[in-house]
């Protein structure tokens, strides 16, 4: 993926960025923290995989924005893409996909954006993760990986080839495998119940053939006596309807008895009442005569009962009319009230309105004071208006001489300092000197060692290379001595047949075959053991030039330290030869900067403008002091203002006053006579007189009154006996007659009594004379119950031993299929336990990483070859043996690591003994390594480059040498773009992307 141009529109802290990267080779993003350079390599990940570091999908917005729109056109593949990626906040958000053609761009889009997004990541055949991990080298994760233990490196590895997904494979495997072992055992241990069950069948059809004789006999002895039962039940029948008779005629008797019992009380109540009737109306005369006397009172307590009703009704409308009378009279007073507050309103305001007159002359005095105060603020007012422009441009003047002044100082810091650093470096000139001349004789006699040591290296891959074919030699005369031993093992059988052309051997030419196959041995085993003898020769020569190698290594090791100080002191060397020089140039500098200091002869013309208007503002002879001063004059006078104001209005108000007072004192005296008049001459007064006149002549005495209602309560008893009279000549001849019905019905009663006393005796003797067969009713009744108990349960046995019949058929067919499931189901388990092996660390996950170990040495020691010119050279080495290495009987399994050896001239160490660059170099060899391992795997070509500070903060050594390892692998690259803040890096960069933020956002220049 090549990019090409990047429109950015309210994206992060970007408001609106457009940035062309047509011509880019390798650049530099440069610019402070937090000035926006991520953000401009978010907006590319965000347009393509909308993916980010925001938290939230609206938080992609540039604040305040309601929008978002990032278009990214790059290449990939010879084709041109564009990815225009849209996003409303609190909306939804939109993903366009096109392709160039020669007549444009033409859309490519998909339906929806899940559908879009795989178009994009089907066509440049990388996705998010991989992208990040391979194209983007971020900081801090150069050194992780060599950092690691070596068993941590697999898992790196691993994590980077996204091989957690045969982790997540290899659980689930597990997990069905677990399921499927305890599936297995269920079903084993079903099989085994079912098989206990199963033993039990012919038993049960035993039990079943001896249950159905037994139920046969039960059920004819249940007929047999069933057949009795019937009989005497019939017997029991006609017993139980003559009792049933007799009960029914015992109650009818008892009934008739109660009735006569009855019938003699209600003839003795009734002759009872017809002697108190009798004693009754012998009193009628007195009864009469105290009811008429009755009359005569309830007449007269009527008649004062209507004098009370009308005395009642005049008092009421009496009151209504006093009360009338009161309201008005209190209407009145209330008016008298108001009218005499309002009088002392009045007056009271006359009082207050003197007193503030009586201030006028006061008043008149302190506003000539305002008068003359504000007229001399009028003239300083003036002064100021004129003055303060000049003031403001004084102060900037000032500020410009300050700021002139303020440099000059800093200027003879700088000069002062700068003089001793030149000075002390004159001082170290001849030491320099010395030192350059020591260390180049060092490093003439280091490259005298280098040309033996690389003679000694030959001569070294000259002897393995003679160790290698003679090992290809021994092989091969292994083998053919194994052939040869065959051989003879097959000759020594009895009837051997001929080894080459297999046809039977007499004894002559078997003798002559085994002959020359020994003699072929014998030769064959001394050719060997030749071979061996010259390997052991040529392996101690290669010991001896490998600790020879080592030794001069080991002398060679101070080389590039040397060649570092030589340019480091020559360097040196060649900034002291110029000290003199620039000593004289700072002593003048700093003499005149300290005599222009000292004199003021600095920024003329500001200090001349400075002079004029100093005099200007002492000829308008202004002062601030003075003008305050005023100001508070005129405050402090201000109140005679706010008091004429009042006087004003206590004027106008006394004429008010004037003239409301004699209306007030009028109202008073009316409302006091109409007062008076109000009691004695008004409407409600006449008729209050009017009332009291009826009600004297009612004439209602309220004793008399009260006596009349004792008498009447007294006399009410002769009312109730009245009324009793009254009453006993109604009822007397209805009581009489119903005294001679009742006679006559108790005659009839003890007749039909005396009837049923008779049927009752028939039916007894009937009785006496049946036999009464409820005991064997109840015997057999007792009989049948056992046998139908003992039918029901020899059913129920039948019935559960059919059940059982039917269930161990069921059983059987079910012990066939569960036999076959386990088969299936143990199966099953053996292809996941497989899978689970397959899928875990020592199966294709080890397979692959073993596979793409050679690819990723391979391409590392290609890129490290071109970083350090063939000094360098690693190995992955994934396996080794326990104990440090030595493989003993006890302990000869091997064990799974990622060892990296890094070999250089003086041999194989350890990483942590290599120079800082030595060791950043093989950092970023394996870092890159890794970047285009992933971005083949993912099918994509790795063209662009983004490195985020170098792999960390470096120092200016640190960062030559990453300047260094970017060139030499920029032919590899489209483009390569560095991420930095330091300004020693983004200067070594022709072509320079400088981010700035602002107020309104981040802004984007292109430097080239």
């Amino acid at each position: 993926m090549i990019p090409l141009q990047l429109t950015i529109k309210n994206f992060l802290s970007y408001r609106s960025s457009t940035l062309d990267f047509h011509g880019l080779h390798t650049a530099c993003i440069c610019g402070s923290n937090g000035a926006g350079k991520s953000s401009l390599l978010e907006a590319i990940t965000w347009a393509i995989w909308g993916e980010s570091r925001a938290a939230s999908e609206d938080d992609v917005i540039h604040t305040g924005s309601k929008d978002v729109r990032v278009d990214f056109v790059f290449e990939a593949n010879q084709q041109i893409y564009r990815v225009i990626r849209t996003r409303s906040r609190g909306g939804t958000g939109g993903l366009e996909f096109q392709i160039e053609t020669p007549s444009g761009f033409k859309a490519l889009t998909g339906k929806g954006l899940r559908v879009t997004q795989d178009l994009i990541q089907s066509h440049i055949k990388l996705d998010y993760d991989t992208f990040i991990n391979s194209a983007y080298l971020r900081q801090g994760r150069a050194d992780e990986f060599m950092l690691k233990r070596p068993a941590e490196r697999k898992e790196i590895l691993a994590e980077l080839l996204k091989l957690n997904q045969y982790d997540e494979l290899e659980e689930r495997a597990k997990e069905l495998s677990k399921t499927l072992k305890v599936r297995s055992d269920e079903i084993e241990r079903t099989l085994d119940t079912i098989k206990s069950q199963l033993q039990n069948r012919d038993t049960i059809t035993t039990q079943r053939n001896s249950l159905e004789a037994e139920l046969n006999q039960l059920q004819q002895q249940q007929q047999f006596e069933t057949i009795q039962l019937q009989s005497l039940q019939v017997v029991e029948h006609q017993r139980k309807s003559w009792e049933e008779q007799l009960s029914f005629v015992r109650s009818s008797f008892a009934n008739l008895t109660q009735d006569c019992e009855r019938l003699e009380k209600d003839r003795f109540s009734v002759g009872a009442e017809l002697a108190k009737l009798d004693e009754l109306l012998k009193r009628e005369k007195d009864i009469i005569a105290g009811y008429q006397h009755y009359q005569n009172l309830q007449a007269k307590e009527e008649a004062f009962s209507t004098k009370f009703q009308e005395f009642t009704r005049t008092q009421q409308q009496r009151g209504i009319k006093q009360q009338q009378l009161n309201q008005q009279i209190n209407a009145l007073e209330r008016q008298l009230q108001q009218a005499e507050a309002q009088l002392e309103a009045v007056l009271q305001q006359e009082r207050d309105i003197q007193q503030t007159l009586n201030k006028s002359k006061e008043v008149e005095a302190a506003l000539e004071k305002l008068r003359e105060s504000r007229n001399h603020l009028t003239h300083l007012d003036d002064l100021q208006m004129r003055v303060a422009p000049i003031l403001r441009q004084r102060t900037q003047l000032q500020s410009h001489l300050d700021k002139a002044h303020a440099g000059l100082v800093a200027r003879i810091e700088q000069l002062e300092t700068n003089e001793i650093q030149l000075q002390r470096a004159t001082k170290r000139q001849p030491q320099i000197q010395q030192a350059v001349l020591a260390v180049a004789a060092q490093i003439e006699e280091l490259e005298k060692t280098r040309v033996y040591l690389q003679r000694v290296q030959e001569k070294g891959q000259e002897r393995r290379h003679f160790i290698e074919r003679l090992q290809a030699q021994q092989r091969e005369y292994e083998r053919l001595l194994g052939e040869l031993e065959q051989k003879l093992q097959l000759l020594k059988t009895p009837n051997a047949i001929c080894p080459l052309c297999e046809r039977p051997l007499d004894e002559h030419h078997w003798n002559r075959v085994v002959s020359k196959t020994e003699t072929e041995y014998k030769d064959t085993e001394g050719q060997l053991w030749v071979f061996r003898e010259q390997m052991a020769v040529s392996d101690r020569e290669i010991q001896v030039l490998r600790q020879e190698y080592r030794d001069i290594s080991q002398k060679l090791s101070p080389y590039d330290t040397l060649r570092e100080q030589r340019g480091q002191l020559a360097a040196q060397l060649e900034s002291s030869s110029d000290a003199e020089e620039h000593l004289h140039q700072i002593a003048a500098e700093k003499e005149k900067l300290e005599r222009a200091l000292h004199l003021g002869d600095y920024a003329p013309d500001q200090q001349e403008e400075l002079r004029h208007l100093d005099e200007y503002i002492q000829s308008l002879n202004y002062n601030e002091q003075d003008h305050a001063l005023a100001r508070n004059e005129v405050e402090r006078w201000r109140w005679a203002e706010i008091k004429q104001g009042q006087i004003k209005d206590a004027a106008k108000r006394q004429a008010q006053l004037d003239k409301r007072k004699p209306e007030l004192e009028a109202q008073i005296v009316d409302l006091e006579r109409r007062i008076e008049l109000e009691a004695v001459e008004s409407e409600c007064a006449l008729e209050i007189a009017a009332l009291d006149k009826y009600i004297a002549s009612i004439g209602y005495d309220n004793n008399e009154h009260n006596n009349i209602r004792t008498a009447l309560r007294t006399a009410q008893a002769w009312h109730l006996r009245y009324q009793e009279l009254h009453n006993a000549k109604t009822t007397y001849p209805t009581r009489q007659s119903r005294l001679n019905e009742l006679s006559a019905a108790l005659a009839l009663r003890g007749v039909e009594r005396q009837r049923l006393a008779s049927q009752i005796e028939a039916t007894i003797e009937q009785l006496k004379q049946s036999a009464n067969p409820t005991q064997q009713i109840q015997t057999l009744e007792a009989q049948l119950a056992i046998r139908r108990r003992q039918l029901d349960e020899q059913l129920g046995r039948l019935g559960r031993l059919e059940q059982q019949s039917q269930y161990l058929d069921t059983l059987q067919t079910q012990y066939g299929e569960q036999q076959q499931q386990l088969t299936e189901t143990r199966n099953q388990q053996r292809v996941y336990q497989e899978l689970a092996q397959a899928f875990g660390k020592n199966g294709i996950q080890a397979f692959m990483i073993e596979n793409v170990l050679p690819q990723l040495e391979a391409e590392t020691n290609q890129l490290l070859s071109r970083l350090t010119a063939n000094q360098l050279h690693v190995q992955f080495v994934t396996q080794r043996h326990g104990r440090n290495g030595k493989s003993t009987k006890k302990n000869a399994k091997l064990i799974d690591t990622l060892d990296i050896l890094i070999a250089d001239a003086r041999g194989t160490r350890a990483y942590e003994t290599y120079s800082g660059g030595e060791a950043f170099r093989i950092n970023f060899a394996i870092r890159l390594a890794l970047a285009k391992l992933l971005a083949q795997r993912a099918g994509a070509a790795l063209q662009m480059l983004i490195v985020d500070e170098g792999f960390g903060t470096q120092d200016a050594e640190g960062c030559d040498r990453l300047i260094a390892a970017i060139n030499a692998i920029a032919p590899d690259f489209a483009c390569i773009l560095t991420v930095t803040h330091m300004p020693h890096l983004k200067e070594a960069f022709q072509a320079r992307i400088e981010v700035t933020k602002t107020q309104e956002g981040s802004h984007l220049r292109l430097l080239v």
